[in-house]
């Protein structure tokens, strides 16, 4: 029976490594695609001795210099904001949880829009505040649920409330000063129009840090998601372990947040995709949804700057047109289920 049941655990393990790995050269395809496609088609080939081998030539100032940043920027952040959101519903025990549901996004929203608007000259500190925004909203949720405990029902309530209040903020922001927030509408819906080397260069220090803070603790993410008793009964200390996640989410969501803007559904969407084709263990679950969301955002951001060529729209209203049937798809799926 043991000897069953470990072959059963091989041969699951096995399927799940195969789906990463299928994942893995989705991602590697989407990265191509990205590249390559434009205004200007470049094949395969192509891109590959412009990257590589060609420096001087037409095709390489367009790589190098307009898309492969663009791309990699997108890459990042949909891994950032999907991660962000698998966190935010392990923690919360709820697929509805998300980084621009609960308030996460909001908040680091406004700390950037504040730096930009307000100090424009310490642009370069927009990570570090969008961080602090970032932190800020997640504990005043926190707060707000606080009862004894913090259950995951009302943490969903209170961030929802929160976000409400922080986008009322921005939204006062962009009244008071008219004449300073030129770039707001691509801000407010998620862009990655006119990403550069510098902006991949402010992003990728602080995605690497979540990244890597959040890939060391799988097995704590799964405990978790069996409830706090069981958790506690198993030696772990939940509101600590609850506030560290909620914390790695904070600062992924913000990395993101910080260079694109508010974009929406990444953290809904991919996480909750990612656990229909793997499952619910964080230690396939976590490299799946990074590499599907690097996938998604790649995918969606092309498909921004192609479907009104020569006219680019934010990636943002692409990822909404996806996501908004999807959070309905949820909805129903979770009210079908408390019947």
């Amino acid at each position: 029976m043991i000897k069953m049941e470990m072959a059963k655990s091989k041969t699951n393990h096995k399927k799940k490594v195969i789906i990463i790995i299928i994942l893995f050269f989705v991602c590697i395809g989407s990265f191509f695609v990205s590249v390559g496609k434009g205004s200007l088609d470049i094949s395969f080939d192509k891109v590959i001795k412009a990257i590589f081998i060609e420096k001087d030539t037409v095709n390489h100032q367009i790589i190098w210099n307009i898309r492969l940043p663009r791309t990699l920027v997108a890459a990042l952040v949909g891994i950032c904001l999907a991660i962000s959101g698998a966190i935010l519903q392990g923690v919360m025990r709820n697929p509805l949880a998300a980084p621009n549901i609960i308030g996460v996004s909001s908040g680091a929203g406004l700390m950037a829009y504040i730096i930009l608007i307000l100090f424009p000259k310490y642009y370069y500190l927009v990570p570090v505040g969008a961080f602090v925004g970032a932190l800020f909203a997640t504990l005043l949720i926190y707060l707000l649920a606080w009862r004894n405990g913090v259950s995951p029902m009302r943490l969903i309530l209170a961030g929802v409330a929160v976000s409400s209040l922080l986008g009322a903020g921005i939204s006062s922001l962009m009244t008071l000063f008219p004449d300073k927030v030129a770039g707001a509408v691509g801000f407010m819906v998620g862009g990655l129009s006119a990403r550069t080397w510098p902006d991949f260069n402010m992003l990728w220090p602080y995605a690497t840090l979540g990244i890597l803070l959040t890939f060391l603790f799988p097995k704590k993410l799964n405990i978790l998601m069996l409830g706090d008793e069981i958790a506690t009964g198993l030696g772990l200390h939940v509101e600590r372990t609850r506030m560290m996640f909620i914390v790695f989410a904070a600062l992924l969501a913000a990395s993101a947040v910080s260079v694109v803007g508010l974009l929406g559904f990444v953290g809904l969407i991919v996480p909750h995709t990612a656990r229909l084709i793997i499952g619910s263990d964080y230690r396939y679950l976590l490299p799946s949804t990074a590499l599907l969301g690097a996938s998604v955002v790649m995918i969606c951001d092309t498909i921004a700057r192609l479907v009104f060529d020569p006219v680019e729209i934010p990636v943002g209203i692409v990822m909404s047109l996806l996501g908004a049937p999807f959070f309905l798809f949820l909805l129903r799926e979770r009210r079908s289920m408390e019947r």
